[in-house]
């Protein structure tokens, strides 16, 4: 994966992998790092190379590095998380017989704060998207949501969940009909979005809900899904471009946005219902 999602908790995690205070040496080295942080351009997040802080450890530059990203530019962030995972794991960061071994404790810290992004981490090192399926219902609701939050923000991997045929609001339309009547059956988008909207008391344009001050923007809200939904690329794998080529970036960022809106909402009174 070219990005990999990037919160408080990953910048920890990751910034353990390199963190070497308590051994000799170990690779990745400082100048490996450098080559990384200038080619995802976050050196004005990097205290050593803004000289500040010449004598800082691995861990801690790293750490200064990804706290700059969160709050200036989150997609280079995620970049850097891809490349200084990649970069470890060609040092035999993952590999136990390894002088740069990592340790179990570390490895395990970046897998569970990657799980609840979606994030599958082997034991060597590789990453791919975590089945939603083979999730609890706890972990299912915290993964969605941390889509979602992706989502709202604009981030194109989010609208269409990597590894999957669902894209986000058609997961978590089928995560509500599963946890309220216990299965679902595959069918088209509009009846499944429609079955979710029913199931939680929210209103559609056949159906009238619960809260009568709501029901127009409910019933705007399913429409909109739905005419979200007609602009996925369904020929898309789940690796690729979520949207038609023919729809703009500044479209694809709307329906992204809108798209996360929506998902929260049924979240949101998924957990007022059970």
């Amino acid at each position: 994966m070219k990005r990999l999602p990037l919160n408080d908790e990953i910048a920890v995690a990751i910034s353990q992998v390199v963190d070497d205070a308590l051994v000799a040496t170990r690779k990745p080295s400082h100048a490996d790092i450098d080559n990384i942080i200038l080619r995802n351009k976050l050196d004005k997040g990097d205290p050593k190379l803004n000289g500040q802080n010449t004598n800082i450890g691995k861990a801690k530059r790293v750490i200064a590095v990804l706290n700059w990203a969160l709050e200036y530019d989150q997609e280079a962030g995620e970049s850097f998380v891809s490349s200084l995972l990649s970069l470890v794991r060609g040092c035999g960061g993952f590999r136990e017989s390894s002088p740069n071994f990592v340790g179990h404790e570390s490895i395990q810290n970046l897998q569970n704060s990657l799980k609840a992004e979606g994030i599958a981490l082997t034991s060597d090192g590789m990453v791919t998207s975590a089945v939603l399926d083979s999730l609890t219902d706890l972990e299912m609701e915290e993964a969605l949501e941390n889509y979602i939050r992706r989502a709202k923000k604009g981030a194109s991997d989010a609208a269409l969940l990597t590894g999957t045929s669902k894209d986000l609001l058609e997961a978590v339309a089928a995560h509500v009909i599963t946890r309220i009547k216990g299965k679902y059956q595959q069918s088209n988008f509009p009846t499944l979005l429609g079955l979710a909207f029913y199931l939680l008391g929210l209103s559609t344009p056949e159906s009238k809900g619960i809260n009568e001050r709501m029901s127009r923007i409910e019933i705007a809200m399913y429409q909109l899904g739905c005419s979200v939904n007609n602009l996925r690329n369904k020929q898309g794998t789940g690796h690729g471009r979520p949207f038609l080529p023919t729809v703009t970036n500044i479209e694809a960022k709307v329906a992204i946005e809108s798209m996360g809106l929506i998902s929260e909402y049924l979240l949101n009174k998924l957990k007022e219902t059970i």
